[in-house]
């Protein structure tokens, strides 16, 4: 599922993603923003802009279960920026079935959504 990246794209986010990864392991309590996905979210970017160089996700989830997903095709960024181990997951079909990835505490993907229909926020 994941799109292939020039080298120097991919370069360049694996970077950013190591810059990133202590800012997004901050406590709840505090601010840890990262590139404008608030903490304890999943955000979701627009279609093929690079976070590191506009931080203004187009989607942000906040609460466990699953979200429908509406208007969101081709490639995006995809950031699960909860705390205390939750998880993420990429699904096929809306309600949340037929889940086909998954994203740790942390991860960031770039991802097709074209054939995603849902999102959940799963309860470490």
């Amino acid at each position: 599922m994941r799109k292939a990246m020039s080298a120097a794209a991919f370069a360049t986010a694996a970077m950013a993603v190591v810059s990133m990864s202590g800012a997004a392991q901050a406590a709840p309590a505090g601010d840890s923003t990262v590139y404008g996905c608030r903490s304890g979210n999943v955000c979701i970017w627009p279609e093929g802009v690079e976070p590191f160089n506009d931080p203004h996700p187009t989607v942000q989830y906040s609460s466990y279960g699953y979200h429908n997903l509406s208007n969101q095709y081709g490639d995006h960024w995809v950031l699960n920026n909860q705390y205390g181990d939750a998880t993420a997951n990429l699904c096929k079909n809306y309600g949340g079935t037929n889940c086909v990835e998954i994203l740790f505490q942390d991860d960031w993907g770039y991802e097709n959504l074209t054939p995603i229909n849902s999102i959940t926020l799963n309860r470490p």
